[in-house]
């Protein structure tokens, strides 16, 4: 491990905290010029999943810290004039096209991989590298077939190999079309003047590392580590001249780092109150979101029902800088339904409220319906507040 000068900071939990919600969009006014193209350059990294409830969480993401952007302005503003290009990060994300070339040592990797799940056919990857290069962008149903059977995991060779091209780098994913990929190769994609594996490992590695701890604000090694998912000894070997500094947050038990220019002014501004993603970059890290916020974060969809404790697509409220509680959704028509509500306390009831209404609206919804509340006492001041938002 590299040796570290000593840290000349030392933080609060509370100023650590609020460095965060900065660094993450949600203190301050939001940055309405540069729209979502704005969020995804301030965070680095979107990430995308295929469950959608209120909508996908890639649409969630912007909502959260803009307020009620358009669900079609979001996908323009990722998909169009090579903005963006998705790859293998905290998780498959939407990324900056200017972080193109920091993904050299991933990619590289990814070709260098002696073994993998799905055997690539022999022919399969010339032939749909020769037929994205004559008809491209397509899908890999327009290239042949995504799979053998409709089961999820059996690919077809076609889907093997544009899949394997995209890892490479060969091929991007230029947008998504009914959710499914868009494959057109690199060399048309993604701009002439970024288009180069130049940087060597350790160059991209110090960039992601020093990118990350712009996007989190502070943040201990296995946090920075986290963001684009990079190995402890990665980040061990390129921190110390990555450009952020060390410093000490009372309470963490353990080194940290900051952004220096988030160190230069302190953090100050509106809060947002809204519903969060559960894959949203603030909460991602389940260790990060309990030391920061005291929140224990689980994303349940892939738990049986029976043992689930806050619902299937528990999104967290945050408020005030606070995690005040979690709301599973779901519609019905033009009713957003609140299936289950926990709440902080009493206290919390407004904020909830309020971030319901606002989602609901967001979804074109003119009603709120609250199924259950985790604790019946605060069914009412809950309830009391929705129907004086909604008069």
């Amino acid at each position: 491990m590299t040796t570290l000068p000593p840290p000349a900071t030392e933080l609060s939990a509370d100023e650590a905290r609020r460095l965060a919600l900065r660094a993450q969009g949600f203190l301050g006014a939001p940055d309405r010029r540069g729209g979502v193209r704005g969020v995804l350059r301030h965070l680095g990294a979107v990430q995308l999943d295929t469950i959608s409830v209120l909508a996908r969480s890639h649409e969630l993401v912007p909502y959260a810290r803009l307020g009620a952007v358009g669900r079609r302005t979001v996908d323009d503003a990722y998909w169009t004039d090579t903005h963006a290009f998705e790859y293998w990060s905290h998780a498959a994300c939407i990324l900056p096209i200017e972080e193109w070339p920091h993904f050299a040592f991933r990619r590289r990797a990814y070709r260098n991989r002696p073994h993998w799940n799905h055997p690539l056919p022999d022919g399969d990857y010339d032939r749909v590298i020769k037929q994205l290069r004559t008809e491209g962008p397509l899908t890999a149903t327009d290239l042949g077939g995504a799979k053998k059977t409709s089961e999820w995991w059996d690919w077809s060779g076609t889907k093997v190999a544009v899949e394997r091209a995209l890892m490479y780098g060969e091929v991007v994913c230029v947008e998504r079309r009914g959710w499914k990929r868009v494959y057109d190769l690199a060399e048309r994609a993604v701009p002439a003047a970024l288009l180069h594996d130049d940087l060597d490992d350790t160059e991209c590695l110090r960039r992601l590392v020093r990118l990350a701890g712009r996007s989190l604000g502070v943040g201990t090694r296995a946090d920075i580590a986290d963001y684009h998912r990079l190995k402890a000894e990665q980040v061990d070997a390129v921190i110390a001249d990555s450009g952020l500094v060390p410093v000490t947050v009372q309470g963490w038990g353990r080194p940290a780092w900051a952004d220096p220019a988030a160190l230069e002014t302190p953090p100050r501004g509106r809060h947002r109150t809204t519903l969060l993603s559960p894959f949203d970059s603030l909460v991602w890290e389940r260790a990060r979101t309990e030391r920061i916020f005291g929140f224990t974060h689980r994303l349940e969809a892939y738990v049986p029902k029976p043992k689930r404790v806050h619902g299937y697509f528990a999104m967290p409220v945050l408020a005030g800088g606070r995690l005040v509680g979690r709301v599973d959704p779901a519609r019905e028509g033009r009713t957003l339904v609140a299936k289950q509500v926990t709440l902080d306390g009493p206290k919390a009831a407004p904020a909830v409220a309020q971030a319901l209404v606002e989602a609901a609206s967001w979804v074109d919804c003119t009603d709120v319906r609250v199924e259950r509340v985790k604790a019946p006492e605060l069914r009412e001041p809950l309830t009391r507040e929705l129907a004086r938002l909604l008069a």
